[in-house]
């Protein structure tokens, strides 16, 4: 399969949608583990937003996408409440945000290709670490991030209460760029 990684263009939006809807399918039918919800968490406008700062990127297999991650340098305020390995202002971090990967195409190194793109624009950027949360019961994503190399920071509640979903904790990575 020939894998290629790429900024999101308007003519993405949606399959990127489709692929949140696809993935929020497949979540509610068997395990949630990062607790997201159909129409609440992500949704088209999840996109848009990304694409409207140039931020989101698709992973294509085939010239299909089978993955999108947004990238960026704005951290949510609880990053601003844990004592990270290496001090660092926003513009010298990435912060990563919903990665994600249709079912389809689980298993198949797509979340990695993900974080390898991620960690070698850090690195192409001279920038100082990569940074992510992700909900403490998101096994599969928590035992990802630690056989990459991201270490664990603190736990913290999620700040915004969204009724339509249960209080998440998210958990602090961060990977140290060299």
């Amino acid at each position: 399969m020939n894998m290629n990684i790429r900024k999101a263009e308007v003519a993405d939006i949606d399959a990127i949608a489709q692929l949140y809807d696809d993935l929020n399918d497949a979540l509610a039918a068997g395990i949630n583990y990062p607790k997201w919800k159909k129409g609440i968490y992500p949704v088209r406008q999840t996109a848009i937003d990304g694409l409207a700062t140039e931020t989101l990127y698709v992973l294509t297999l085939d010239n299909v996408i089978a993955g999108s991650v947004i990238l960026n340098h704005q951290p949510e305020a609880i990053y601003r409440q844990v004592n990270w390995q290496i001090d660092a202002e926003d513009q010298e971090v990435i912060i990563i945000y919903t990665l994600v990967v249709h079912p389809l195409f689980r298993n198949k190194g797509v979340a990695k290709a993900l974080l390898d793109f991620a960690v070698e624009s850090a690195h192409a950027q001279q920038l100082k670490a990569v940074r992510l949360d992700v909900e403490v019961g998101n096994l599969p994503a928590v035992q990802l991030y630690e056989a990459y190399g991201f270490i664990y920071i603190d736990t913290l509640p999620y700040p915004i209460q969204i009724p339509e979903l249960i209080e998440l904790q998210l958990s602090l990575y961060e990977y140290l760029v060299e």
